[in-house]
This record gives structure tokens, sequence and C-alpha cells, in this order.
């Protein structure tokens, strides 16, 4: 069993951001990076992915002992219904993070019984780190942020690809050409972490993807829901917390009811 942690959810959240800001500077030093594939070309993993999850487990468990682990570069994918669990990316956007695109980031969620009560996401190329603690609000650097109430219309979408399973490639491409008609522009950013932020930042007035995983949306999907913004599947249902690979869409409440009715017309 795990030890009864004297952390408050607020100060497990600046523990988090403590160790993500410390491994970052792996990202950051990284000159040369090699790449691994995992299943495919496009599933890759670097040195750095095991690196900066491997800094971040350390200190998450030195800060709560007996905390449990859910990551996505490693076996190490414990029960989610865990007393105290991190769901860990270490770089989300890893192709991006190979490419030098400066546009990759690190996310931590921290759950209490299948939970989740805090989460962060640091982009350290721009120093961005967006937290929220449930029931308290979602902060970028500290400050409060608030998804954008403006239509479709008159906002961006961003989207992913969902580029390990190539079956949903069509359907994505053809959501995206309804998103762009619909919305000023699309956006193809590569992380899903920080599309879900750029939703709670009110940069983006809706994200989508046909396949992610829990590690890419536990963080964000918190950051999003406490700014006030909505986080379902594609066909509008909660999304899961069984370690499943689902449909995403974030947006404000009444952007995610009309890119439904749009996507599923």
């Amino acid at each position: 069993m795990a030890e009864e942690s004297s952390l408050s959810p607020r100060e497990i959240l600046a523990a988090i951001q403590r160790a993500q800001r410390e491994a970052a500077q792996l990202m950051l030093a990284a000159r040369v990076i090699l790449a691994e594939s995992k299943t495919d070309h496009r599933n890759v993993v670097t040195e750095y992915d095991r690196r900066v999850q491997a800094l971040l487990m350390e200190r998450l468990t030195a800060a709560v002992p007996g905390a449990r682990f859910f990551c996505e570069e490693s076996d190490r994918n414990d029960d989610l219904g865990a007393e105290h669990l991190f769901i860990i990316d270490p770089i989300d956007g890893t192709m991006n993070f190979v490419h030098h695109l400066n546009h990759s980031a690190i996310s931590v969620a921290y759950t209490h019984y299948g939970v989740p009560e805090a989460g962060a996401v640091y982009n350290p190329y721009v120093d961005e780190m967006f937290s929220a603690l449930r029931g308290e609000g979602a902060c970028l650097n500290g400050r409060p942020i608030r998804v954008d109430p403006a239509p479709l219309s008159e906002t961006v979408i961003c989207f992913g690809t969902a580029p390990y399973d190539e079956s949903k490639m069509s359907r994505s491409f053809v959501l995206a050409e309804r998103a762009c008609r619909a919305g000023l522009d699309v956006r193809r950013q590569g992380s899903a972490a920080l599309d879900l932020c750029s939703v709670a930042a009110g940069r983006a007035g809706a994200y989508f993807e046909l396949q992610v995983s829990l590690w890419d949306y536990a963080a964000g999907a918190l950051i999003v829901s406490e700014a006030g913004g909505r986080v379902t599947d594609i066909h509008g249902s909660p999304l899961p917390f069984d370690g499943s690979k689902p449909t995403i869409l974030a947006a404000s409440p009444e952007n995610s009811c009309s890119f439904l009715e749009m996507a599923n017309s």
C-alpha cells in the first residue's frame, strides 16, 4: 500500500512543477538527438524521453513516497485507481523534439484514487507552465486562464492526425476540412498536451484527434476543464480513464456542441 502523503494537492503540484523545470534542462541541452522506432517509423522515442521520465519519477517518488506511476516510456503502468498516481508523458511531441521544432512539452498529472487532482504541462522553449488544481481553476505561469467564448467561426482549431494508426488518417482530414470551413483556419502542431493548453488559454477554439493516450491528455484535460472548457470524446461522451486510446474533443461548452454537430452530421 502507498504511504499516506502529508502533502496537499497544491504542494504536490508545486513538486511536479519543480521536477518539470529541472527535467526540461535535459531537453534544452540536447543537440544531436537520435530517435528509435517503437512500433513504426512514426512512433519514436529518444534517450531524452527516458532520461526526463527517470528524473521525474525519482523526484516525485521523493515528494510522495509510495506513489505509483503510469508512464509512456516504460512498462511501469500501475493501477490507475491507486491512492497516489502520477501520469507522465516525458516529452509530448517527440517528433517535434527530434526535428528541433521547439514545440514539445513535459506533461504530468496527479490523481488520488482515480480522481485527477492536479496537473501541469510545461513548454520549456517558451517557458510556459500551464497548471490546474481540481476545483481551483487553471493558470499559465501563475495567472488565471479561461477558454475563449468566441464561436468556432471566429477561432482557429487545432487537430492531431492520430499518426500511429493510419486507418484514422482519412477521417482525420475529413474532419480537419470541416473544421477549417467552420473556423478561421486549422493548426496541426504535433503535441496533444499543448493543443489542449491552447484551448484552455483561449488561443484555439477547439482541439480534436481520433486517437490519444491517457498520458497525452491526463494533465491537459484537467487544465481545460478548470479553464471552463469541456473535454469529451468525438461523440460527446466522457473521456475514459482506463488506459484505452479514445478520440478527444476539447472546446468551450458552446463550441463543443457546435463541433459535435458538425463532426457527426
